[in-house]
């Protein structure tokens, strides 16, 4: 485990000092003259040094405070050096509001925050040691530890608490273009390398298994998660054609019979079908007299569909859009209905229970109807499981009865988790019971706003890039402390390799320079994983 240093270190140079605030509010800092406004930003942190403690804050916001009436009907000339300095050391002065985070003390020990400096104490940037006090270390305990990035303009390692990641659901949120996958990949990285938690990817765009292309370059490549773990990855495919021209062999083929389809795995498709409720009220109907085979006896009975509907007690107009609207599952070649077991949903658990984590690429069925139906259907399925497994660990108390932790992945994550279908899908259970039955989500979403807000805010930890909307940005804040505070450091962001971060995996939100995912980071990984058999991992 990550030892800490007996003392802190001497701060480094002043560049305020504390002259209001409150605990409430936050503290007001005169800005030193000899600071340049230019490199001071929003989201930077700094301490506050007080008599026994440092408090930890966030540069929230940052003002030029009102000139006299003299200055600026005559203002000064940079070309009058002398006359200039003497009015900017006198004169002109700006202040930064400080959002106080954490305190420490003289042995580095961390705790809230819950009094307030006294006037004019002096505030410094942090140092690399109090960010390894506040956030810990991956080279120190690398089981509990990953880093995800840097603060803005400083040399020192943020790192996610990985077992805390896992006790909830998470998301990952930016508007397009901000790099969400290539944060959605290191997050996946950490998981893998750093815990003994499986991970269920719905990879629609075929972006994390194998290398991909590298944003903005047409030559360049970034490797994917089973070049980096060959061992603990296996790769389910819908396209096996499409994997295969990508340069590899999927490890599993996905075919799927009619019965794995359940009338709960077609809710989540009503507005993407325009389905009618009393469509949905027909197919209740169909599974309630053919229970398993509803589907099956649907999707052949195009020609006696009004004799159907009166067999079941449903109107023909219903049933007859029902059947239109789910005609499209003939012509998916991963359904086939001759089959009446689905072994890859076995394979697939299996793997899962052997500690393995799963990818299923999509290929070229990446049409949002083809996604959120396999989603639907393989989620279910695994979190019964999961239920399953729970219950009997409870029952009998075995450690070896104990579930591995589950994290599935999502994109798209509004489609499933919209205020009209997250109450009645697999995926707002999910969300809602949080570690409950040892699953969890990780949602990625570049429409915040469109996900039901009472998920958004049971999401324990947020990873947020860049977003223009202001719904979206309200809706990422919502259940967070200090919400108006972190809304304009969010406004802040660069569009590339800047996010906040906050939540239950991180002691207080904060701004960061994401790690870059590159050779430094597969050396890296390499270094800490090394790699064997399946035999000898399990």
């Amino acid at each position: 485990m990550y030892k800490q240093k007996e003392k802190l270190v001497q701060p480094t140079a002043a560049i305020g000092r504390v002259i209001a605030g409150s605990l409430s509010d936050g503290f007001v800092m005169r800005i030193s003259s000899s600071v340049d406004l230019d490199n001071l930003k929003a989201g930077t942190f700094v301490s506050i040094i007080g008599t026994e403690y440092r408090f930890f804050s966030m540069i929230t916001n940052i003002y030029l405070e009102q000139l006299p009436s003299q200055l600026v009907q005559y203002p000064p000339t940079h070309t009058n050096t002398l006359l200039w300095q003497r009015v900017k050391q006198h004169y002109l002065h700006a202040t930064a509001v400080l959002r106080p985070m954490v305190t420490l003390n003289n042995r580095l020990e961390r705790s809230p925050v819950t009094s307030i400096p006294a006037h004019f104490c002096t505030v410094t940037r942090v140092n690399a040691q109090e960010i390894t006090a506040i956030f810990g270390s991956e080279k120190e305990d690398s089981e509990t530890y990953f880093s995800i990035g840097t603060p803005l303009e400083m040399d020192a390692s943020v790192c996610l608490n990985m077992p805390k990641l896992l006790e909830r659901s998470n998301g990952i949120f930016g508007k397009t273009g901000t790099g969400k996958t290539f944060l959605t990949r290191l997050v996946l990285a950490g998981v893998i390398k750093n815990t003994n938690a499986v991970t269920l990817i719905f990879d629609m765009h075929s972006e994390y298994g194998l290398q991909a292309r590298k944003e903005g370059s047409h030559e360049s490549f970034v490797k994917g998660l089973k070049t980096l773990f060959p061992n603990k990855i296996a790769i389910f495919s819908l396209d096996p054609a499409s994997t295969k021209r990508r340069g590899a062999s999927p490890d599993v083929v996905i075919k799927l019979s009619y019965q794995a389809l359940q009338v709960e795995d077609i809710l989540s498709l009503q507005q993407e079908l325009n389905l009618h409720p009393t469509a949905c009220e027909s197919a209740y109907l169909l599974e309630a007299k053919f229970k398993n085979n509803w589907l099956n006896v649907l999707l052949s009975s195009a020609d006696r569909l009004k004799e159907l509907a009166q067999d079941i007690g449903c109107h023909p107009e219903s049933l007859t859009a029902l059947h239109r609207k789910l005609k499209q599952i003939q012509r998916l070649p991963f359904f086939d209905q001759s089959l009446t077991h689905d072994i890859v949903i076995e394979q697939l658990l299996e793997y899962l229970q052997r500690g393995v984590s799963v990818i299923i690429e999509f290929g070229n069925f990446t049409s949002t109807f083809c996604y959120l139906l396999l989603a639907n259907i393989i989620t279910r399925r695994i979190h019964a499981l999961y239920i399953e497994k729970t219950e009997k660990f409870l029952g009998s108390h075995k450690k070896e009865d104990e579930p591995r932790k589950l994290l599935i992945t999502i994109e798209e994550a509004h489609k499933f988790l919209n205020i009209q279908t997250a109450r009645q899908t697999i995926f707002g259970t999910i969300a809602r019971e949080m570690r409950k039955y040892y699953v969890s989500l990780l949602v990625i979403d570049q429409r915040p706003s469109g996900i039901d807000p009472e998920i958004l805010s049971q999401l324990g930890t947020k990873i947020v890039a860049q977003l223009s909307d202001e719904k979206d940005i309200q809706a990422v804040l919502t259940g967070t402390h200090g919400s108006q505070e972190l809304r304009t450091v969010l406004s802040t962001l660069d569009s590339k390799k800047q996010v906040l971060l906050m939540g239950h995996a991180i002691p207080m939100p904060i701004v960061i320079q994401t790690r870059s995912y590159d050779e430094s980071f597969y050396a890296a990984l390499t270094q800490a994983t090394p790699r064997a058999s399946l035999d000898q991992l399990y």
